[in-house]
């Protein structure tokens, strides 16, 4: 990496000495190994969205299955329905991964966010000892003095006919003033026993490339693999009584009671009918 400018507005790179910048030399060597999934990890000090970036580069051919593009700082990080992502410089693990699952048909794809968040709260649990949790379909949740806060969240993205593009945003270092909403949180507000994020993102990288290895085995399948059982094992959204906003201004209510082998959340309503929903906002309503 080159480390930025003194005389930059944030200063070179060592300016917060508890926020080190992230060993590339170190996580390649951790990484990228004959047989596995990773191919490629490159660092960036800063850019606008790790995902826009690797969408491009796979359209240009420059970017091939395994491939990992992490920033110290997004300036333009986006969440589902193009909400902005912020976060000061090497306070959290910013990136994202090409994946081609070409063995597996297209109509089992919309796993693979939820696929992402298992393998993310169990890399995490693992590195950070921190307790996560998953709000339906795409947040990574922990508790901060008992109250339940969003610490991340993921993104998923076409990259051609054969690829997805997968963005992960995790918030680590984050103090309680620099949280950009008031229900925002960190691993570190949590109580993490370690930030130190090289780890951190070596333990993600290898979850992710363990249940993506079980679920491409299965051919896609969520409950061969497991995958569907362990995502509701650490699902809070599930027993809970929620508020699905759809798009076209819709909106039902309901108790989340499942998630079916497509990854849609079922809902049981008042009315007795029980409504699988694949796309929309969920608004916990009451505690599990």
């Amino acid at each position: 990496m080159t480390p930025r400018d003194a005389s930059e507005p944030n200063g070179s790179r060592w300016s917060d000495l508890d926020r080190p910048p992230l060993n590339i030399t170190a996580l390649r060597r951790g990484l990228v190994h004959e047989g596995g999934l990773w191919s490629e990890v490159d660092v960036v000090q800063r850019t606008g969205s790790t995902n826009s970036d690797l969408v491009a580069r796979a359209a240009e051919g420059r970017a091939t299955e395994g491939a990992v593009l992490v920033a110290e700082e997004q300036t333009a990080g986006r969440g589902r329905l193009d909400r902005q992502w912020t976060a000061p410089p090497r306070s959290g693990l910013f990136f994202s991964v090409l994946l081609t699952p070409s063995e597996v048909p297209v109509e089992r794809w919309g796993w693979l966010p939820l696929l992402t968040g298992v393998a993310v709260a169990t890399g995490l649990s693992r590195a950070a000892g921190v307790d996560t949790a998953l709000k339906w379909p795409n947040d990574l949740l922990v508790t901060v003095r008992g109250e339940e806060r969003k610490a991340g969240g993921i993104l998923a993205e076409r990259a051609g006919d054969g690829g997805v593009v997968i963005g992960v945003g995790i918030n680590v270092t984050l103090k309680e003033d620099e949280l950009p909403v008031p229900t925002a949180g960190s691993l570190g507000l949590a109580g993490a026993v370690s930030t130190d994020r090289d780890p951190l993102l070596r333990g993600v990288l290898r979850s992710l490339e363990e249940w993506y290895g079980k679920w491409r085995a299965a051919g896609g399948d969520a409950g061969v693999s497991g995958l569907q059982e362990a995502y509701a094992a650490g699902c809070a959204t599930l027993g809970r009584e929620v508020r699905a906003e759809l798009p076209g201004d819709r909106a039902v209510v309901g108790e989340a009671v499942a998630v079916d082998g497509d990854g849609r959340l079922v809902l049981a309503t008042e009315e007795g009918v029980q409504e699988p929903v694949g796309a929309g906002d969920i608004v916990h309503l009451r505690p599990a």
